[in-house]
């Protein structure tokens, strides 16, 4: 494990490029979603909403496969399988005509891309741990978000002057990069004396090794409470500033705007986690989130759309939050996990994305004239994040009195 206060530049800038792959394939897509819904004759726009929930299945279910397989094999092999399975998902998304296809497609995205995404959180848990740990996750996922700064924006670029498919072109183009300097200039973070002997009993004996570890379980849960209703603002973006406000041609720069205020808190967040610790900063950002929530839902509870201005000012304080969550849940989760943290980061994942999904997809589907739902879905997920903490808090407490 490397030296705890040395953070070496070239690995967190190559960790939140991996992570980058994920965020480009989501967010470039997003401005082109009414362009590929009529291309394959979608009827009910919301439809489109599952081009890119749908990814996040993917994520989830692949994470289970590469991360036992990483926990035995090592990182890098595992993280090359996923990117070639990226590749021919690809493939199958800009040659087909039938959304049902294009659906598998961004399925198999999703379990492609989740090698380089669990991976990524694997390869930081061999080489750091705990409030350091979350120092470099936070910067990792602060690049991670700040991508949909620019993807929407690159994503409109491409459809202007090409077409839809020329998106899937790019992100190909970028992951053989970033895949040339992975294999280039990263080394293999797990040991070959850290590695598990793979066996038919190596994803069983991970899973009850994870559920051993309640407060990874609980932060698991938590993350996905926050992702979920977090995926229900990505999935839906599109649709309630083009259709609810009418404000499709600026849609890449709302939604670059909001992703900066995820991105600062990330930042601040890394450079405030060591000295307060993750677990304080975490647990009042999740009050925080519940509270701004709660407020939006007292407002504006006719269901009457308020002004643009004011709905970017609650978004912007609801995403200021997240931005404190992502890094430190995941962070938190990870940190008693070390011996097993390709599976560790696996299951993580898996639990909180295949919560998310439904979670996305439920709520999502009440989107239609109004943006309060969404709200109703934050302020929900809040309180019951809020509400683990406080169970934590409690048992922490009785272990010290102890």
């Amino acid at each position: 494990m490397q030296n705890q206060n040395s953070f070496k530049l070239e690995f967190i800038a190559l960790m939140a490029s991996l992570m980058s792959i994920v965020a480009l394939s989501i967010d470039a897509l997003l401005p082109a979603l009414p362009n590929i819904g009529e291309y394959v004759s979608v009827v009910n726009t919301s439809d489109n909403q599952l081009l890119i929930t749908m990814i996040f299945l993917g994520l989830g279910f692949g994470q289970l496969v590469f991360g036992p397989l990483s926990d035995s094999f090592g990182r890098k092999p595992i993280v090359y399988i996923g990117f070639i399975v990226f590749i021919i998902a690809s493939i199958i998304c800009v040659t087909t005509k039938s959304f049902e296809i294009m659906i598998i497609g961004r399925v198999l995205q999703g379990i492609g891309l989740s090698s380089p995404r669990s991976l990524t959180l694997s390869m930081i848990r061999d080489s750091y741990s705990g409030d350091h740990m979350a120092k470099i996750v936070s910067i990792v996922v602060m690049f991670f978000i700040l991508v949909p700064v620019v993807a929407p924006t690159l994503g409109q670029f491409l459809i202007n002057y090409f077409s839809w498919k020329s998106i899937f072109y790019v992100n190909l183009i970028f992951g053989v990069l970033i895949m040339f300097w992975f294999w280039l200039r990263q080394p293999e973070t797990l040991a070959p004396k850290n590695r598990i002997k793979f066996s038919s009993h190596l994803f069983i004996d991970g899973t009850k090794e994870f559920f051993k570890y309640k407060e990874a379980v609980a932060f698991t849960f938590v993350s996905g409470f926050i992702t979920g209703s977090f995926m229900v603002y990505l999935s839906t973006s599109q649709q309630i500033f083009q259709e609810q406000y009418q404000l499709g041609e600026l849609f890449p720069y709302i939604f670059a705007s909001l992703a900066i205020s995820v991105g600062l808190a990330t930042f601040l967040n890394s450079k405030f986690v060591v000295k307060f610790g993750m677990w304080r900063i975490a647990y009042n950002a999740s009050i925080a989130y519940t509270i701004i929530s709660f407020l939006y839902v007292f407002l504006y509870w006719s269901g009457n759309n308020p002004s643009i201005y004011i709905l970017l000012s609650f978004f912007g304080l609801q995403f200021f939050a997240v931005g404190f969550l992502f890094g430190n849940l995941r962070a938190l989760a990870m940190q008693p996990l070390g011996h097993i943290a390709g599976i560790g980061a696996a299951i993580n994942g898996f639990i909180s994305t295949v919560m998310a999904v439904p979670i996305a997809n439920y709520i999502g589907g009440f989107i239609k004239t109004s943006v309060l739902p969404l709200f109703i879905g934050f302020s929900i997920f809040g309180i019951l994040s809020v509400l683990v903490f406080l169970v934590l808090k409690t048992k922490r407490n009785e272990v010290m009195i102890r």
